[in-house]
């Protein structure tokens, strides 16, 4: 007879909560570190870089809400639990295609460790959105029947 396997796998069971997790800490951290002293993580210098970040908290905050609210229906096994990590992978990989755009056009990437933060930003983003987009659709029945085991 063969094993049915666990809903999520037991791997992806323990590595969602913890991406949404690091997703929202990661996202406080910069932003207290871009308000705090923005020299420290700015990757120019100049003051269209520093307009261009100024237009990303409100929508850094609706990707940190909706990462939290990910984590929350998820460790409760909520069906809601689906549209969330959507929300939260849409809402991130909007935001990547934003900062991948300008940094290529702007030339960031080649600044030094300023343009190596970027480009490790970039790629975290789209690592983290993908794999919310992807794994979360391809058990959607999973979530939406609640059968986290």
């Amino acid at each position: 007879m063969p094993t049915i396997a666990k809903p999520y796998g037991d791997v992806m069971r323990r590595v969602i909560p913890t991406m949404l997790v690091a997703a929202i800490l990661l996202d406080i951290v910069y932003w207290t570190l871009w308000f705090a002293d923005r020299d420290s993580i700015a990757s120019l210098h100049t003051q269209a870089y520093y307009d261009f970040e100024n237009a990303f908290p409100l929508a850094d905050l609706w990707l940190g809400v909706a990462c939290l609210a990910a984590l929350v229906t998820f460790v409760r096994r909520q069906p809601a639990a689906l549209f969330w990590l959507l929300a939260a992978g849409a809402a991130g990989l909007y935001l990547g295609c934003m900062d991948l755009l300008y940094d290529l056009e702007h030339g960031i990437f080649g600044e030094g460790g300023g343009g190596a933060f970027e480009l490790f930003i970039v790629v975290l983003t789209w690592a983290f959105s993908l794999t919310a987009l992807i794994w979360s659709w391809r058990h959607r029945a999973e979530l939406l029947s609640g059968e986290v085991r």
